[in-house]
């Protein structure tokens, strides 16, 4: 597996990652209604504006996160990858280029997420109630998890 910079001609694998795994996300928040395409709320929710790091296998775009220096803000996989270490090492390789502590926040009902950043060094910080970025018509309970960052 390689993890590498976003570069703009990944942008349409991107968005099949992004859009069939959403699905899978919301599905398990029971918001399956909220869905949109990343397409339709990359601008709004400033998506470029993250630093981006894609997993590449075999020279196919397996996942991606996005994120800052204080939020692990976007991490999706293929579903047909998923289970296969992808999310740990995306994980893994934003909390080693930011070395600081990051914050997530995972849907309410999206278990397997929230097992994935615990087993990545996350702990659950709190719940939090609001609306949806990106699809504002929406309200949503989410976790907060945090990372201390490396040292």
């Amino acid at each position: 597996m390689n993890i590498r910079p976003y570069s703009a001609s990944d942008w349409n694998r991107v968005c099949e990652i992004h859009d069939a795994a959403r699905r899978d996300e919301l599905a398990a928040a029971g918001l399956e209604a909220a869905y949109l395409t990343l397409a339709e709320t990359a601008a709004n929710e400033g998506f470029h504006d993250y630093t981006i790091r894609v997993a590449e296998i075999g020279g196919t775009i397996a996942g991606f996160v996005a994120f800052t220096s204080e939020e692990l803000a976007w991490l999706y996989v293929d579903p047909a990858w998923y289970r296969r270490g992808i999310g740990t090492a995306l994980i893994r390789a934003a909390l080693g280029e930011t070395r600081a502590p990051l914050d997530a926040e995972v849907l309410a009902g999206n278990d397997a997420a929230v097992a994935l950043y615990r087993r990545s060094g996350f702990a659950v910080a709190g719940h939090a109630n609001g609306r949806m970025p990106g699809n504002e018509r929406f309200t949503v309970s989410v976790t907060v998890l945090s990372h201390p960052g490396t040292v």
